[in-house]
This record gives structure tokens, sequence and C-alpha cells, in this order.
């Protein structure tokens, strides 16, 4: 009995020695695929994201690094983010017009256009700037779709509204300030075009 239990006790430390090679294995193979899903569509960290809203809007107000750090706790890192202004006006009902840059880790700037209609603008015409941040876009030609609001899906805090579009599993979270903010979320839908368009449908 000794005997066998001295022999089956290297064989139990080499079995384990193999689960913990195999359990490694599973977990650099894991971390394989998420460098290489990286490489091939990396992101912003939160302090550049940051930074960079920052310069848009020209002031480093607390609520937008409050909303800004929202973002990330629900979404994590952008493949991607827009930097632009919008405009948009009506009685009741009307439609926003957009345009910007979209940015991406390692690769040039591209000019981006989007418009939309949109209800509950007051009495004339506003304009402000937008940063928007773009969640699992994989191809840059993705993002040229419509992107429809939800009911419920806005962050409001102080002057700052981030909303969150979501479409054939790509998310875009516009972030806006001021009267833009109120604007914004009032907007039916969102077309981002490679040129602009005259009508916003």
């Amino acid at each position: 009995m000794t005997n066998k239990l001295a022999l089956c006790a290297p064989l139990a430390l080499a079995l384990a020695a193999c689960a913990t090679a195999s359990d490694r294995n599973r977990g650099a193979d894991i971390e394989s695929v998420q460098a290489e899903r990286e490489l091939d569509f990396p992101t912003y960290d939160e302090d550049s994201v940051l930074n960079e809203a920052k310069n848009v809007f020209g002031e480093a107000s607390a609520e937008i690094s409050e909303v800004i750090a929202d973002v990330f706790a629900r979404e994590g890192r952008p493949q991607a983010y827009i930097a632009g202004e919008e405009a948009g006006g009506a009685v009741g009902v009307g439609a926003t017009y957009g345009k910007g840059l979209l940015y991406r880790p390692d690769q040039a700037p591209v000019e981006v256009y989007w418009q939309g209609p949109s209800v509950g603008f007051d009495l004339g015409a506003d304009a402000s700037e937008v940063f928007a941040l773009v969640y699992d876009l994989g191809e840059t030609d993705n993002l040229y779709r419509r992107f429809p609001g939800a009911e419920g899906n806005v962050f409001v805090i102080g002057g700052v509204a981030a909303e969150y579009l979501r479409t054939d599993g790509i998310t875009v979270v516009p972030v806006r300030t001021g009267v833009g903010a109120r604007a914004g979320v009032n907007v039916g839908y969102m077309n981002f075009t490679r040129d602009r368009k005259v009508l916003p449908f």
C-alpha cells in the first residue's frame, strides 16, 4: 500500500502541474486574442479622451469630467471619437446638422457630417460644440448609417448631456453642453454621411 501511494504521489503532482500549465495556456490564449483585437482597432484611454473633450468645449468643468467618467464606466474604452459642431432650429419640429472630424489612433482624421430631424427646439436656432465617443465601430465605413435616439438613454449632469445612440452593435455617445445639450437630446436620429446633405431625413 505504501509503495502504491509513493508511486501515485509523483503522478498526482505531474497531473496538477499539467493542469496549472493548461490554465496558464488558456489565460495566455485569451490575452493573445484581446491583444490582437487591440492591434486591429486600438482604443483611447480615459485621460486622453477627457483632455480632448476639454479642448473641444474650451473649459475644464467638473461636469464634463463626470459625464466622461460615466460613459467610460458604462462602455469602456472607445475606438474613435468625433470632435465637431452642430446647429439646428425649428418651431416645434426641425432639423439638426453637424460637421466634425473622426479621430482614430494612429490614423489621419476623417471629415464626417451628420444630420437628423428633431422635435422640441425653441423658436429660432442654436449651435453647439459636440464631442462624440464611438464604440465597437470596426472599420471606419461602418459609421455611415443612421443611429436612432432612444428615450431614457440620456445622462445629464448640470449643463452637460451624453446621449447613447446604438445600431447594429455600434454605439455613439455625443456629449453636448449648454443650449446644445437640451436641443441635442431631442434629435430623432443622427445620420452620419461622408458628404453634407441638404435634407435631414
